[in-house]
């Protein structure tokens, strides 16, 4: 592992597992890790389980709290994503550069992933996810996200925390230097099939049948009973329809089964499809098998709930299928789906419509030209999406790591500092009180500092009536 002469020290980290299962965060944060050791010495870190071998591009490890402050001491350049960084005040406060991975809006999942908690423990969790996402923020160097609609939402809550501000839209009115689109992404390399996987494998799938595959995890975000209620109509018609989903555990620990992955086994059960029409694969598939039940299904689906959480994510899996060229029917409403929509490689229903996901799955199942269009054109936005492609933001802020300019403009920084509310970055009380004094002093001496204060008390007096 030796970076060229130019390059920098770069550490990855992710909270999520590192093993041959991994979910979408982890294999994002690896396929980032390869990226950039191409030109710079990169160690891939997680606080989560590790026991994946490392390539010989860089390293691979699971650190815990003082690891973590290790490796950002030795680098340049920090990339960090989700909530790794909770409560590491000490790696906030430090003058490395920092850029944060924003591709996954987990304070919005939680939202739906904490519904069966009780409601005090509930609104904690959610309070806690926000300010997470606050303390990101406001520290950020450089930020990435994974959709142009992500970036308007993560916009307005850069603004809402004086991020937006005189300084960085000076530097850049675009503000395409502090906020970049950086989608996931697909492998280089087209998939190969490298054994049987599901077809005469999994008990009651045969050579012939017709295979819908539901290619993640089952979460509370999700809606898998509008399509078994679909499916169970269109078996009625279509006696060798099947569905596989792909991986109901979930490879990190951390993440437990989810009400929705039990209220979907129950209604497959009662709507008599569980072992004849509907399977459940409880493993989760391993990433570099992935590739051999994608290449056997015939239709690649993705349904969802109608909420906030869905109008802001990017639903990874729906990548996979576009990679094997399988055509997808997926709920409209979020990124993907208008993908899918705009390079015709598949079809959409509106959130809970049995009726209409019904006939989707059954257009594509019965019409070989629809379906084979559909495959044509994936191979087009495959090549589009490949990981190298879409990191290019990233890789070009690595050649050239900066900190962000209003960062380093102390009246900028007092002014955010001020406007913060009590969970603030820089503390509570007192010591938050003195911290605002000495950023003030040194943005604009004592009469700016007295005057900041002055209006700091009017502003409080004016909250309270």
């Amino acid at each position: 592992m030796t970076a060229s002469p130019s390059g920098r020290r770069v550490v990855v980290a992710t909270a999520d597992t590192l093993s041959a299962r991994m979910a979408g965060p982890a294999i994002r944060a690896w396929q980032i890790a390869t990226a950039l050791a191409r030109e710079h010495e990169v160690r891939l870190v997680t606080t989560g389980r590790c026991d994946v071998a490392a390539p010989e591009s860089f390293s691979v490890a699971s650190v815990g709290a003082r690891g973590l402050r290790q490796a950002e001491q030795w680098c340049d350049v920090l990339v960090y994503q989700g909530p790794v960084m909770a409560g590491e005040s000490e790696v906030h406060d430090s003058e490395r550069v920092h850029v944060v991975d924003l591709y996954d809006p987990f304070h919005l999942e939680q939202l739906e992933q904490s519904r069966d908690l009780y409601p005090d423990e509930r609104g904690r969790r959610a309070r806690a996810g926000v300010a997470m996402v606050d303390a990101q923020l406001r520290r950020g160097d450089f930020f990435l996200c994974a959709s142009e609609k992500q970036r308007d939402f993560w916009l307005g809550h850069l603004a809402a925390l004086g991020r937006v501000n005189t300084v960085s839209y000076d530097a850049d009115p675009t503000l395409r230097s502090l906020i970049a689109v950086v989608p996931f992404g697909v492998p280089e390399q087209p998939p190969v099939k490298t054994r049987d996987a599901a077809r005469g494998v999994v008990p009651g799938i045969g050579p012939d049948d017709d295979l819908l595959l539901w290619g993640g995890g089952v979460y509370n975000w999700f809606d898998p009973l509008t399509l078994l209620h679909a499916l169970d109509r269109l078996r009625r018609r279509r006696q060798q329809v099947r569905l596989l989903f792909m991986g109901m555990r979930h490879p990190n620990p951390g993440v437990p089964e989810m009400r929705m992955a039990r209220e979907t086994r129950t209604l497959a059960e009662r709507l008599g499809l569980t072992g004849k029409h509907v399977f459940f694969n409880e493993e989760w598939v391993a990433y570099d098998d992935r590739q051999n039940f994608l290449l056997e299904a015939d239709v690649g689906v993705s349904t969802h709930l109608d909420h906030v959480e869905t109008a802001y994510s990017f639903r990874t899996r729906v990548l996979d299928y576009v990679w094997a060229a399988l055509p997808v029917v997926a709920t409209a409403g979020d990124s993907l789906s208008g993908l899918v929509e705009a390079r015709g490689l598949g079809l959409t229903v509106a959130p809970g419509d049995v009726g209409a996901l019904d006939d989707a799955l059954s257009r594509l199942l019965d019409d070989k030209a629809l379906a084979g269009a559909c495959r044509a054109r994936a191979g087009d936005v495959a090549r589009e999406l490949r990981w190298e492609r879409v990191l290019e933001p990233l890789i070009e802020f690595c050649r050239a790591p900066r900190r962000a300019v209003d960062l380093l403009d102390a009246a900028t920084v007092a002014s955010m500092n001020d406007a913060s509310g009590p969970e603030g970055t820089n503390g509570t009380g007192w010591w938050r009180d003195v911290r605002l004094a000495v950023a003030h002093l040194r943005a604009g001496g004592p009469r700016h500092a007295v005057a900041r204060a002055m209006d700091r008390v009017r502003r409080t007096r004016w909250a309270k009536r």
